[in-house]
């Protein structure tokens, strides 16, 4: 299986993150996301053992070994996008992050890739960020939030970006942090991350479709996390606007075109759920994904692939590799060769 959602951790982008001022207000939010006396408590304890396997690259490989992973995709761990940094800053945080994850790749080279991250808060940098992850450090794409600062994926200065994804033929994955505008409402019972993921991601899609930057980019790879949000299972309402609303006529196409032109990860813990997806978007855009380490991914896709209902083996097999390799494009040829390790 090849799994394109699975995270890692670069301490020394932390500590340099820490010594700038704005580090302070960062923290300041994500001690208010997670602010629910139960959920900070977890936290605490979780943070060491979620540290440990962030970090440790052989802890992971025989993690993968024993969940029937042949490949990762590693993205750095959301929690280190650092959007609030000025220029000059965010600049060295993704120049060490970057490295780090570069530098993971090529220490396992038969089992793992790197998605980089770029500073989407400072979109011309951003570009340029995109093209060196992919021409000079070997990476087959980048990770980035569904926001950034406040600013939707469907702002006009974020145009150097998808035309840079487009030049690159890169991998745009789309992965949350919380729901900011909704820290509040959502604080008890990790309904932070529970609800403001998939709501998230939701947002960020129905931006990029209803107002036609995935028109004016037709070459976007774009691959969802936790299945895609909640868009996919309620396609019908939106749908219905485009078809009765001129105000939300805005795109070419009925909003179901550009789902099945999208990429979705399987971190959806419902066999029934990804049916739902599939039913929508298609079996051959189905990916499968585990958020490695943390606690709201799945250890074992296998078993979930093999619980869909009405798939045929040559989708299954599809869905474990085959698909992957049509979301990569041309950079599919970085891909190892496949394993004979027993699944």
């Amino acid at each position: 299986m090849i799994d394109v959602h699975a995270h890692l951790g670069v301490p020394e982008a932390e500590r340099l993150a820490a010594a700038d001022a704005g580090f302070t207000a960062h923290q300041s939010a994500v001690r208010a996301r997670y602010r629910d006396p139960s959920t900070a408590a977890h936290m605490r304890s979780v943070a060491p053992e979620w540290e440990r396997l962030l970090t440790d690259l052989g802890e992971r490989v025989t993690w993968m070994d024993r969940a029937g992973v042949d490949v990762q995709l590693v993205s750095v761990n959301p929690g280190q996008y650092h959007y609030w940094a000025a220029p000059a800053t965010a600049a060295a945080l993704v120049r060490v992050i970057n490295g780090r994850l570069a530098a993971a790749a090529d220490a396992h080279p038969d089992r793992l890739l790197a998605l980089g991250t770029v500073a989407l808060q400072h979109p011309e940098l951003a570009a340029a960020q995109l093209h060196h992850a992919v021409h000079e450090l070997g990476m087959v794409g980048v990770q980035i939030s569904t926001n950034a600062a406040g600013r939707d994926l469907s702002a006009p200065d974020l145009e150097p970006l998808w035309h840079a994804a487009e030049e690159c033929d890169a991998v745009i994955f789309l992965h949350p942090l919380g729901c900011p505008q909704l820290t509040d409402r959502l604080a008890p019972a990790y309904l932070n991350n529970i609800v403001g993921q998939p709501m998230e991601t939701t947002i960020a899609i129905s931006h990029l479709i209803f107002t036609g930057v995935l028109d004016r980019h037709p070459g976007l790879r774009l691959c969802a996390a936790h299945g895609g949000g909640y868009l996919p299972h309620y396609l019908g309402r939106a749908e219905h606007a485009y078809a009765v609303r001129p105000d939300s006529r805005t795109m070419a196409h009925p909003p179901g075109h550009y789902l099945r032109r999208m990429w979705f990860d399987s971190v959806v813990h419902s066999p029934a759920v990804a049916r739902s997806l599939i039913d929508v978007v298609g079996a051959d855009r189905l990916v499968v994904g585990t958020d490695y380490p943390f606690d709201m991914g799945d250890a074992d896709p296998g078993v979930l692939i093999e619980a869909i209902p009405g798939l045929d083996g040559a989708e299954r097999a599809a869905i474990r590799t085959g698909n992957v390799r049509a979301l990569l494009g041309r950079h599919a040829d970085r891909l190892p060769a496949p394993s004979a390790r027993p699944i």
